[in-house]
């Protein structure tokens, strides 16, 4: 099954769960006059409608690119995220200004035994449908369908809360209805708070994780005639949709005819391997020369008393015009890179003064 099925039979199974809790709920709620059940109801109401949501943002999702939108349709899932966002936040909000209401007017509620049996089973399916979600979440990589099986999870303890209130207020007469709804409302905000940011964090764009960076590098890197990767970026265009570039270091006697085919291999195991479109970029190494040799290690021990620059690469000598060139990898801390840069320029001509500097500065944008 394609990810776009998994993710609508996922949430058609969300749906239809949450809608028996809401019946559910709703009948002991205004049977009992709980406004802790209630509420707990108009939750599961609001998650079978995250539900109708994600099914509609992946719909939308997988539509085909287009001239205005060449790099597909992928980031609507992200704002499927922000939707859901806000329908928690709203949700917890009303928790809480109805349970305020609830003791103002000293509401009390009256329960029945078989009240706190569905409650039971309530939470049973709740942490059924959060663990569910929060698999195929991972198997899918949707942060939409992470958001639900929080959210879940969540409302699972928030209705433990709800019990345990009813059990005190059935076997002792105590009354916490109204308290336990702030709770709960704002367990509900905190929750639509968290999915709130991830969705802005992938809007603007999140550094990619650390297992593809490096699982990239690997591949890239078991071409034999590849001597080093360096530089990838990779710009995400929706959940398992990135376009990226990268600089393959390779021998400077490889002729065009040689780099055309490697290159293209490269980019075509990438794609098959993980789904990304990679341009790539050359650097010639010529460090045959031992004088030549020379110079890059003396860069390198230079380069350590810097503690912002976490690499260099790309290092080259034209020998005809004297001059050396090779990029340094920039650690976000640094605030004043353009003057780190001519500090290293200036040091390294006092060690090899012969020769011009060409230093080029790269962010660390992956690792």
């Amino acid at each position: 099954m394609n990810r776009e099925k998994k993710i609508i039979q996922t949430s058609f199974i969300g749906i239809g769960g949450n809608l028996l809790l809401v019946a559910g709920k709703a009948i002991i709620g205004f049977i009992a006059g709980s406004v802790s059940i209630i509420l707990d109801a108009v939750n599961n109401l609001s998650d079978a409608l995250s539900s109708i949501i994600t099914i509609v943002g992946t719909k939308l999702s997988t539509k085909k690119p287009d001239k205005k939108h060449p790099y597909g349709h992928g980031r609507i899932e992200y704002l499927t995220s922000l939707v859901i966002a806000v329908i928690v936040l709203v949700a917890g909000g009303s928790a809480i200004y109805e349970s305020i209401q609830s003791l103002i007017s000293q509401t009390q509620a009256n329960y029945s035994d078989l009240s706190l049996i569905i409650i039971s089973i309530a939470i049973l399916v709740k942490i059924a449908l959060g663990l569910y979600y929060r698999k195929v979440a991972k198997d899918v990589n949707s942060d939409a369908l992470k958001g639900s099986g929080t959210d879940a999870l969540f409302d699972s303890l928030l209705s433990l809360a709800t019990l345990i209130g009813a059990i005190i207020a059935r076997y002792t007469g105590m009354f916490i209805e109204g308290y336990l709804g702030i709770v709960i409302g704002l367990f509900i905000i905190k929750s639509g708070i968290e999915i709130l940011s991830n969705a802005v964090s992938n809007i603007i764009g999140e550094r990619s994780s650390n297992e593809i960076a490096i699982a990239i590098k690997q591949t890239v890197n078991s071409f034999p005639e590849v001597i080093g990767s360096y530089d990838l970026i990779l710009n995400n265009y929706g959940p398992n949709r990135a376009i990226g570039s990268i600089h393959i270091e390779v021998n400077d006697q490889l002729t065009a005819k040689e780099i055309h085919p490697l290159t293209r291999k490269i980019a075509q195991e990438v794609y098959a391997k993980f789904g990304v479109i990679l341009t790539i970029g050359i650097y010639a190494s010529n460090t045959s020369n031992p004088e030549i040799l020379q110079i890059r290690k003396d860069i390198r021990e230079l380069v350590k008393k810097y503690q912002n620059i976490k690499q260099t690469h790309g290092f080259y000598v034209d020998e005809e015009l004297k001059q050396i060139s090779f990029d340094i990898l920039i650690d976000f801390d640094e605030e004043h890179p353009e003057e780190l840069q001519n500090s290293l320029v200036n040091e390294l001509k006092k060690l090899h003064p012969n020769y011009d500097y060409s230093i080029v500065i790269d962010n660390d944008f992956t690792d």
